[in-house]
């Protein structure tokens, strides 16, 4: 329907001001805020008077007498009102055109409701996550995870070609730490023979370092000893490694595929962290870098972006040390290169905490500099901190919360809050009631997987969650629960009425009898889906998704509290109602799924 005005509209302004003045005219088609101001409003009066230097209403007003808008479309005369309102024309749409137009789409797409096809998509690689081998998974790795997934899923939604990957921090001093003291202390024990998922069992090494260096200080230097024999290959030590790596792994492995995170290609940093040095070489010789004093190959930042140092000179990075070892800036100019040439990518995301953006400003800057035309596709979607309210959580550390830990304890708010309304069925429950130990298992995962999503989602990836456990999982609010409970409450209401009917012969449905305030509100919603992922897709901001999802689920709940379907006066009625609740449940859901959320049919 937008399309459909927006050609309406030029059509008007080529009629009234001539072919080229429509030409140069850019404007938009955009729903307005309050449904009493129509269905759909453009700006066209706004631009073209700026541009012509004309009175916003007098534009206005020519280009709604050009005689324009008894366009006939298959479905007969669409448009049922144009006006002026202030600078702006709004249009109201014959319900029994609008509102059949976006049913019938949701219900002909179903799940690819929200999807786009693009001409030419493009290849973009979105590296996620990138954990160390020395603990399990923790907090901060659950906002990166679910940011990086959810940003994955709107471009592809948006016909993006995307391949996820991720860096895993294999080596380092931090690694050889909890080897050290699973070689000291460990006695053989095993992930089997303690019975500890194997990620918590290696991390379990990592604090009991800890705990002994401050009674012991000469273990640090005993850990960097070990990374010496690391780097020279020592084959004990090297078999310790691959051992204790492949724990974290495999613990890693049973989270990941709890929260739906997946990978098409794993870098580890012990197969990478010696690339780049030949780039920095190259970037020698032709003057993109330099030596300084000391011999180091150093970066001078651009002074236009970075400013200058408290001596007025340009700030400088070390890229190479002098003896020839790599930094991480070394590493990632060999890896972006490679990556970028093995699968010809046109686009790479990197999702990393924000305390790493004056980092990835500096790396772009070298990618710039050494001529790659792709640098500027290169983006650093950053993301900003979580906390926790202080005592509400259990960690092992006293600092850090393990995604396993939060996970564990959200479930068990989830089963809690399950068996309290189990038998209540009149407004906050839906089901049986008595579900059984299984089923309040399996409910309460994926309650409690939604909540934690939703809740780290909701907001822009730059601001600072405060995450609240009780909140998140609260069935009222802003909340994931919230939206999972209005999808549940759909499907029960398509469960009490015959919704055979409704699939079996669609054109007899008479939509001119929907029209009202709530259900309008409701189709304008629904309508906007789509764009919402492509602009999420476009912005890396699935917290416009987040609010969508949520804002539908509020106006389906307004909806169907104040327009019962099951006891319509009329079955006429209640067919077009029911198509309302089906369309919405399958916005809410598609929605939902773009932020790796899943739906219950009961809640």
């Amino acid at each position: 329907m937008k399309q459909a005005l927006h050609e309406l509209i030029y059509r008007a302004v080529e009629t009234e001001f001539g072919a080229d003045v429509a030409k140069s005219v850019v404007f938009t088609v955009e729903q307005p805020p309050k449904p009493e101001m129509g269905d759909y409003a453009t700006n066209v009066a706004m631009v073209l008077a700026k541009q012509l230097k004309q009175n916003p209403k007098e534009v206005a007003e020519k280009i709604v007498d050009s005689g324009q808008w008894t366009v006939d479309s298959e479905a007969g005369h669409s448009i049922a009102k144009v006006e002026v309102l202030g600078g702006f024309i709004n249009f109201t749409i014959k319900p029994e055109v609008w509102f059949r137009e976006v049913l019938e789409e949701i219900e002909e797409l179903a799940v690819d409701y929200g999807r786009s096809q693009v001409q030419h998509p493009e290849k973009i690689m979105v590296e996620y996550l990138s954990p160390n081998t020395n603990k399990p998974l923790h907090l901060g790795h659950l906002r990166n995870g679910v940011t990086g997934a959810a940003v994955i899923n709107a471009l592809v939604a948006s016909g993006q070609s995307v391949m996820k990957a991720e860096i895993i921090n294999d080596r380092g001093v931090h690694i050889c730490k909890a080897m050290l003291a699973y070689q000291r202390w460990g006695e053989g024990a095993t992930p089997e023979s303690t019975g500890k998922k194997p990620d918590h069992f290696f991390g379990d090494w990592y604090v009991r370092f800890a705990q002994e260096a401050e009674k012991d200080a000469s273990l640090n230097d005993q850990a960097q000893a070990m990374l010496q024999q690391w780097e020279a290959g020592d084959p004990g030590v090297r078999q310790l490694w691959l051992q204790v790596r492949q724990w974290v792994l495999d613990g890693w492995k049973q989270t990941e595929e709890l929260l739906g995170f997946t990978f098409d290609k794993a870098y580890f940093e012990s197969d990478v962290y010696q690339l780049g040095k030949d780039i920095v070489e190259a970037g020698l010789a032709k003057g993109v870098f330099r030596k300084n004093e000391k011999g180091n190959i150093v970066f001078d930042l651009p002074q236009e972006q970075f400013g200058t140092d408290e001596e007025g000179n340009a700030k400088v990075i070390t890229v190479l040390r002098a003896d020839g070892t790599s930094l991480y800036y070394t590493q990632d100019l060999g890896l972006q290169t490679s990556r970028v040439a093995e699968y010809h990518l046109d686009r790479i995301v990197h999702v990393v905490g924000s305390e790493q953006n004056f980092y990835f400003q500096a790396l772009f800057a070298m990618f710039k500099a050494l001529g790659y035309a792709w640098a500027e596709k290169l983006h650093h979607l950053s993301y900003a901190m979580v906390y926790l309210p202080e005592g509400k959580m259990k960690s092992r550390e006293g600092t850090v919360v393990d995604a396993d830990d939060l996970i564990s304890q959200m479930q068990e708010i989830a089963r809690t809050e399950i068996r309290s309304r189990t038998g209540i069925t009149h407004g906050t429950y839906i089901g049986s009631g008595s579900a059984s130990e299984s089923e309040i298992e399996r409910r309460a995962q994926i309650i409690a997987l939604g909540a934690i999503k939703f809740y780290m989602l909701k907001q822009k990836p730059t601001t600072d969650i405060y995450f609240d456990p009780k909140e998140s999982i609260s069935f009222e609010g802003h909340t994931g629960p919230y939206c999972q409970y209005a999808y549940a409450r759909a499907k029960s209401i398509v469960r009490q009425v015959d919704s055979g009917q409704r699939t079996a012969d669609s054109d007899s449905i008479n939509y001119s009898l929907l029209g009202d305030t709530e259900e309008r509100i409701l189709l304008q919603k629904l309508e906007q889906f789509p764009e919402v992922v492509t602009r999420a897709a476009e912005e890396y901001n699935p917290a416009l998704v987040a609010t969508h999802v949520f804002e539908t689920a509020q106006a389906f709940n307004t909806f169907y509290t104040t327009h019962p379907v099951a006891k319509a006066e009329t079955e006429s009625l209640r067919s077009a109602r029911l198509a309302m609740v089906q369309a919405a449940a399958r916005v809410i859901h598609n929605g939902l799924a773009v932020l790796g959320i899943q739906t219950l049919e009961q809640m």
